[in-house]
């Protein structure tokens, strides 16, 4: 968020402090200044530049389509060429990436995860009225694209923190301690931190090498404050810590201040003029005094909550040795593990190779942001309740399972001495799907992690650091435990670990979503296996006839849950290397959109591999083994095609199947304007009945309930044209790879809610 109104204010209303820079001839005068005046081997001698990572995710997502779950190995590419332009000009690259949500930031990300929410609204209506991507007013970042970008850039070779607390405050502490050359971000936070160069992102021009610099002390000079007081300035304005509504009152007598003294000058729009008024009545308001030290002038009148509110702002903006003490911080359930345990969770966190352990032992909180999910398809549960059993057994292996008698024993002597019991561990979860109004968080507790009988005995001490042979075989059974498939332990070493791990995930989902049909297992399945064949240019050149919002959604739901893998691998002793479970390995958007209408449309065989033989028996073997390990559970997984539209001229589909891409415009032509008959039991009014009826009362959540606002539910415009057959007789494969006939289709799968 940064300060409300003062990036527009640099940019529009002060060019005195911005000052094109070209990158290649800073970085040798900084390298040059650094090189003579500094005799400590501490001190980096080649030019680094601090990059805000999570800022750069949408400049760095550069790929034609981001509705289908990512372009993830073209992604990836454009990573490495972004690096390179910069690393040839001899600038150390140095990234950080949010680590944690902080609490006091909480409503603002509540926030803004509603208003990206509608967006996505639109993103599906866009797409079922016009089997096409929507245009760029309503881009969003594919799923997970935070999550997985640390390990790409890891990948290259480039050193990668994730942040304990704040990442632009743990971004201008590192600048300022290894006297780097600058901060290269879009977020006007840096420019009140009295650390390295603030750099804009959004003026870097990658040809050139040259962007703007915001120059702090030309800002200073330009509205009449001393840079001390630019602490005070950013809470009056209003930020991530001081909300704009408490300090309402005194911007108000601040333009009323700068209109009577200034009637004549406007300069800018209200944005700009409001940043010149409370900098002018600021400075008319503070002694020589609160300059010097950067104090609250008591005249501001200002109550005890507000001052406080407002000193805990400017203490924000201290950089680590400019504070004398530190406010607590969050508890976790540190003590439910070990030293050596949380030890090594901040390691693994800080340096990026870790991903939900911490945040589950250090704060006792996981999030996640917004997901492409389609509110009006009522088959398809939201990827927060598909993957929640998993994230319970994670939660049990790290906070419950295993423990030890002489850990039992501190724990409870540490909780007599601090006076408490020893409760059971609850996980507050803000999770952001349809439905959710995310006013507070959902409590879940933790389910232990069970295994096979004479192998339930283990510590999270013996799969975190053990070396014994024998422990590498429970880390696996482990992880696979956590998905509920621990009989594909048997494919390790027989297939490559990322199809291991693409088949773990695809079981998973399909015990999970009693929907998914044989068609969708085809899909996932067939561009997992024919992924490690492509290449980058080859992904391009994949031409869609037209989108369908279903495998939108599941494109995003298997992107999800490789995250989840992710976080189960790293509770298990990362039995699988993290390489593995990166989408770049075993998805591909366009691709998987591809295979989706292919096999909805009826291809079978060597033609959903390419027509390549050894694709084909790999292909099999996966789909045999997720079918036995389904059966095994009562899953039987039938054939139901579905066309991403109602009646659906046959020709389209095999016009398609054939190559013809004249078939996606008879499609667009004959297209229905009525919506199908939703499925009177789907998760939402299972939700809805869950939860208090009040909750819906809110205007951010009912958005969901009615369609395009106001509707009826199921008969208001070309939402689900998708409708279920009402008694699905399809075929479907049996392990033996003949045909049977398949039962009714069943009621969406209960327990994952």
């Amino acid at each position: 968020m940064g300060v409300k109104g003062l990036q527009f204010f640099l940019d529009h209303c002060c060019p005195e402090a911005c000052v094109r820079v070209n990158l290649r001839e800073m970085a040798r005068e900084h390298a040059a200044k650094v090189q003579q005046g500094s005799t400590s081997a501490a001190i980096k001698k080649e030019p680094t530049l601090v990059v805000d990572g999570m800022a750069c995710l949408r400049h760095w997502y550069t790929c034609k389509d981001w509705v289908c779950g990512g372009q993830w190995k073209e992604y990836v590419y454009a990573l490495k060429s972004w690096v390179t332009v910069f690393t040839s000009a001899g600038i150390n690259l140095v990234f950080f990436f949010d680590g944690v949500v902080e609490e006091q930031k909480r409503p603002e990300w509540v926030k803004r995860r509603r208003r990206v929410n509608r967006d996505i609204f639109k993103v599906f209506c866009h797409i079922k009225q016009h089997g096409e991507q929507p245009g760029g007013e309503l881009f969003c970042l594919p799923s997970a694209l935070a999550t997985f970008t640390p390990f790409a850039l890891r990948s290259l070779g480039l050193t990668v923190f994730r942040s304990e607390k704040e990442a632009d405050y743990e971004i201008a502490a590192y600048a300022a301690e290894n006297h780097c050359m600058g901060i290269l971000g879009q977020d006007s936070d840096f420019i009140i931190f009295e650390s390295a160069p603030y750099l804009s992102l959004a003026k870097l021009s990658m040809d050139t090498l040259t962007t703007v610099m915001y120059d702090q002390q030309k800002l200073c000079q330009t509205i009449g404050l001393p840079v001390r007081q630019l602490k005070l300035l950013a809470g009056l304005l209003g930020n991530d810590m001081v909300s704009e509504e408490r300090m309402q009152h005194v911007r108000d007598n601040a333009m009323a201040f700068y209109r009577e003294s200034h009637p004549q000058t406007h300069r800018g729009d209200r944005q700009g003029q409001v940043v010149l008024a409370v900098s002018k009545f600021l400075s008319s308001m503070c002694t020589k005094e609160d300059e010097a030290t950067g104090n609250i002038p008591r005249s501001l009148n200002l109550s005890t909550p507000q001052r406080e509110l407002l000193g805990k702002g400017i203490w924000y903006y201290l950089l680590p040795w400019e504070r004398s003490l530190e406010l607590d911080d969050i508890k976790g359930f540190e003590n439910h593990v070990s030293p050596e345990i949380l030890q090594a969770c901040r390691d693994k966190h800080v340096a990026a190779e870790g991903f939900m352990v911490y945040n589950i032992v250090c704060h006792g909180v996981t999030e996640c942001s917004n997901t492409l999910e389609d509110e009006h398809d009522s088959e398809l549960l939201p990827q927060a309740l598909v993957y929640k059993p998993c994230r319970q057994r994670i939660y049990g292996l790290v906070l419950l399972g295993g423990e030890s008698e002489t850990r039992k024993k501190r724990l409870f002597l540490v909780a007599e001495q601090s006076g408490h019991s020893l409760t059971q561990p609850v996980m507050k979860e803000w999770f952001v799907f349809p439905g959710n109004v995310l006013n507070e968080p959902e409590l879940v507790h933790p389910v232990p992690v069970t295994l096979p009988s004479g192998e339930d005995q283990l510590t999270l001490e013996m799969l975190w650091f053990s070396t014994a042979v024998s422990i590498s075989a429970l880390r696996l059974k482990t992880f696979l435990s956590i998905f509920g498939c621990i009989e594909l332990y048997k494919m390790f070493g027989v297939i490559e670990d990322s199809l291991l791990a693409a088949l773990c995930l695809v079981t998973y989902i399909v015990l999970q979503v009693q929907t998914l049909s044989q068609e969708d297992v085809d899909a996932y399945l067939s561009q997992a296996v024919c992924l490690r064949l492509k290449t980058n240019q080859e992904l391009q050149q994949i031409e869609l006839p037209f989108l369908c919002s279903r495998a939108v959604q599941l494109g995003s739901l298997y992107v999800r849950g490789l995250s989840h893998l992710l976080g189960a691998n790293c509770a298990s002793g990362c039995p699988l290397p993290s390489a593995a479970l990166m989408p770049w390995q075993s998805f591909d958007g366009r691709l998987f959109h591809s295979k989706y209408l292919l096999a909805h449309s009826g291809t079978e065989g060597t033609a959903l591999v390419d027509e390549d033989p050894s694709c084909l028996s790999l292909f099999l073997q996966l789909r045999d083994e997720l079918t036995v390990t389904c059966r095994k559970r009562g899953r039987i997984l039938q054939s139901r095609p579905q066309m991403p539209q109602q009646n659906a001229k046959t020709s389209t589909a095999a016009s398609y199947r054939d190559g013809d891409p004249d078939g996606a415009e008879g499609w667009r032509r004959s297209r229905p304007t009525s919506a199908g008959r939703w499925h009177e039991e789907g998760w939402r009014e299972r939700e809805r009945d869950r939860r208090d009826p009040s909750d819906y009362e809110d205007g951010e959540s009912t958005w969901w309930r009615d369609g395009h606002r106001g509707g009826r539910r199921g008969r208001g415009g070309p939402h689900n044209m998708r409708r279920p057959p009402r008694q699905s007789r399809g075929r479907v494969f049996n392990h033996r790879g003949r045909y049977q006939l398949a039962p009714r289709w069943s009621q969406p799968h209960r327990s994952g809610t």
